[in-house]
């Protein structure tokens, strides 16, 4: 999020950053949200799924959101938030889909899979979400080689610097036309 931030600040990215939303009151993103002068919205991970689906689908509409982009918020998103943002909600993950993707798959967990299945490459994947985790179609890929001696710390330290730019590099190209999100808003 700093990083798309900075690049909107900077004129890098021509888009315009309205609201960032967490689940936990302290959490960093907020802040620094809150710093560029965005307007924040805390949902709880304590509050009834139908209730947080509600409130975030008001949030996001109330704010003027047209792209939702995710980036470690790993709360479900419900079907009040997915209809209202139909093909405009992004998320990216930290290793290879399908594969390495669904529920419970986050973090450490993921590289721990990658590593244990002996692959040559993890990455990134940049895709639209839809009603399961990490199912929606992928809009773009970042490969990683694996290095000898991996471990899931390793292996995801490199993934998530190179994150950032990607999620960057991947809105622009999208920003430019030269990424087409599969559904249309």
């Amino acid at each position: 999020m700093r990083a798309i931030l900075a690049a909107i600040a900077d004129g890098d990215l021509a888009a315009q950053g309205v609201l960032a939303v967490s689940n936990n009151r302290q959490a960093p993103a907020l802040e620094a949200a809150r710093a560029a002068g965005l307007k924040s919205l805390c949902i709880p991970t304590r509050d009834e799924p139908d209730a947080a689906d509600a409130r975030l689908a008001e949030g996001l509409t109330d704010a003027g959101v047209d792209l939702v982009i995710l980036s470690g918020y790993l709360r479900r998103l419900g079907p009040r938030v997915l209809a209202a943002f139909p093909g405009r909600i992004l998320n990216i993950h930290p290793g290879p889909l399908p594969q390495f993707g669904g529920e419970g798959m986050y973090g450490a967990r993921v590289h721990e899979a990658v590593i244990a299945a002996g692959v040559a490459e993890s990455g990134a994947v940049i895709h639209v979400v839809d009603g399961d985790y990490d199912h929606g179609p992928a809009i773009a890929r970042l490969r990683v080689p694996l290095a000898p001696g991996d471990t899931a710390e390793t292996l995801g330290q490199r993934i998530t610097a190179l994150e950032p730019g990607f999620y960057l590099e991947t809105l622009k190209a999208i920003v430019a036309g030269k990424i087409a999100l599969p559904i249309a808003p």
